[in-house]
């Protein structure tokens, strides 16, 4: 691999100037003929439709497939995003204002010229399942293709037009089912990437799907769907998380069902009913959800989604298929929101956490002490939705016999550091892309020093590696050797290291509290721990002990 990835490089730059002269690339795919550009040694085709939308009265539908279009498609532009929530924030990741649409289901592909049978990498934005799109200038692909990769970014609907159910959708629906729609937008892209991408040189055999936040929650719906079997070889999940779900038809973990959640929302929107919802403006009724605290979530539909992730997983019924997976030292930096408001005192502190945790409190407080109290309120959100997700999915893969690979971010610089942002949710981004310049505008700006750039070289091989053979190795970095039996994993902070057993306590005690509550059937697991815990529920045998 190290001897391809030189000789790649050289090949690409040494033909760079030849094909600056060449004419636009023209590629007759299945879908149709579509032009795009070329930055230097690759080429690039953007805002290609993979499905048709369902707009306005046709809301809340599949994704219909698109007929081969006549004539060339001009693929030189970004598609709009997707419809999401407008208005300035001071958030990190909030972008400058860009073109939203209910016709969005668009996609980008980023291909090395000449390439013949290459792996690719199929990226699935974050934000929550609320906000983001393919557009964003953080994931441009050209450095990825620059080794060899074809790599695919894709739009899917979001907030209230992505992932509303509702009885009377069930009712329309052939499989008496609604919600999932972006996902099922998501399978509408693997599909296209099936059918159409060795048309760009492409191998359809050798697909990764990766995606970070909401995009590597998005890998794990896909991982547990049964209507995404076979479309992809891998997966790369970076800070995903594995929290209850709720239920379409029944309230789940204290939970309302999801039809009784969209009944709610149309109530509350003064809406007689799904037409009247599909008559909205598409941008109101979006700010209208959102400010209503609508949450998007996939749903357990016993089609899309059979069953609750962690059952999946615990079942061996996700896809056989080699993950990487990992998480941010400083998630919860950054996502203040998610974690419970400090205490007084460590005393305090202490008391609270004995009192909410019971026979798990001494098991707690060793991770989680007092006398550090204020961090440790950071660390106990991080792990509890990032951290064990990450093992544990790499741990349930290699239980399965797929080798698997799990990391930790922890990379800092100093304009990151200066703002309390030590490895941020999302901060690896632009080492995996190598888009130092394309962060958002309130980005702590990475700087472009020789070190940052060592960093993000090693994570592109890495992340590339394991795109095109399922084992991610670096040119001048370290081995990376597979979770396995030691609980290895990687640490980037200056450069890669392999260590193992990662917080060791952290993935058996988050274990056993998700364990506990699934049992009750009442409480969720995600972001209410700690401080905001509620009364652990008592110990089962079915949970074994700490």
């Amino acid at each position: 691999m190290i001897a391809y990835r030189g000789a790649a490089v050289l090949a690409l730059s040494a033909a760079g100037s030849a094909l600056a002269q060449t004419p636009a690339p023209l590629i007759d795919a299945p879908a149709g003929q579509v032009r795009g550009t070329t930055d230097a040694a690759i080429r690039v085709f953007k805002g290609i439709p993979y499905a048709a939308p369902p707009v306005r009265g046709l809301r809340w539908r599949a994704p219909m497939p698109l007929p081969r279009w006549s004539g060339v498609r001009e693929a030189t532009a970004f598609g709009p995003a997707c419809v999401q929530p407008q208005g300035k924030s001071t958030l990190v990741y909030s972008n400058d204002p860009m073109p939203v649409s209910e016709d969005c289901l668009t996609l980008n592909v980023w291909t090395p010229a000449n390439a013949k049978g290459a792996p690719v990498l199929v990226w699935i934005h974050g934000g929550a399942l609320v906000t983001g799109s393919s557009r964003e200038p953080m994931y441009d692909g050209r450095r990825m293709a620059e080794r060899g990769v074809i790599v695919v970014s894709i739009n899917y609907r979001l907030g209230v037009l992505g992932w509303l159910a509702h009885p009377e959708l069930s009712r329309e629906n052939d499989k008496s089912v609604s919600g999932n729609y972006g996902l099922q937008d998501q399978i509408a892209a693997l599909h296209w990437v099936r059918g159409n991408i060795g048309a760009f040189g492409g191998d359809p055999r050798n697909v990764t799907i990766a995606g970070e936040s909401a995009g590597g929650l998005s890998v794990m719906y896909l991982m547990t769907s049964p209507a995404a079997r076979g479309l992809y070889t891998r997966a790369i999940a970076q800070s995903a998380y594995m929290i209850a779900m709720p239920d379409l038809k029944k309230s789940a973990f204290g939970a309302p069902s999801g039809e009784a959640m969209g009944q709610m929302l149309s109530a509350g929107m003064q809406a007689t009913g799904i037409q009247s919802l599909r008559g909205m403006d598409a941008q109101t009724l979006t700010d209208s959800a959102a400010k209503m605290g609508f949450g998007p979530w996939g749903t357990v539909d016993g089609v899309f989604l059979p069953q609750q992730m962690v059952d999946a997983f615990d079942g061996g019924k996700q896809a056989p298929v080699p993950v990487l997976a990992g998480f941010n030292q400083g998630e919860i930096r950054s996502l203040g929101m998610l974690a419970p408001k400090p205490p007084a005192s460590a005393e305090a502190y202490e008391k609270e956490i004995r009192g909410r945790y019971g026979d798990l409190s001494d098991a707690f407080l060793r991770l989680y002490p007092a006398a550090d109290y204020r961090q440790s309120i950071i660390a106990t959100t991080r792990d509890a939705l990032y951290g064990w997700t990450s093992e544990r999915l790499v741990r349930k893969q290699t239980g399965i016999g797929q080798p698997s690979y799990l990391y930790m971010f922890d990379q800092g610089y100093p304009a990151m550091d200066t703002a309390g942002l030590h490895a941020f949710h999302a901060s690896e981004l632009p080492y995996v892309f190598g888009t130092f310049g394309g962060t958002p505008p309130n980005w702590p700006k990475v700087p472009d020093t020789q070190e940052e750039r060592a960093m993000s070289d090693a994570m592109i091989d890495y992340w590339t590696s394991f795109a095109r053979d399922g084992k991610p190795v670096a040119q001048a970095a370290t081995a990376w050797p597979a979770y396995g039996t030691t609980r290895a994993y990687l640490h980037f902070a200056d450069k890669p290291e392999a260590k193992r057993d990662l917080f060791p306590g952290m993935y058996d005690l988050n274990e056993q509290v998700m364990c506990r509550r699934r049992a009750t059937g009442k409480i969720a697991w995600n972001w209410n721990v700690g401080l905001a815990a509620p009364k652990m529920p008592a110990a089962v045998a079915a949970c074994g002990g700490l």
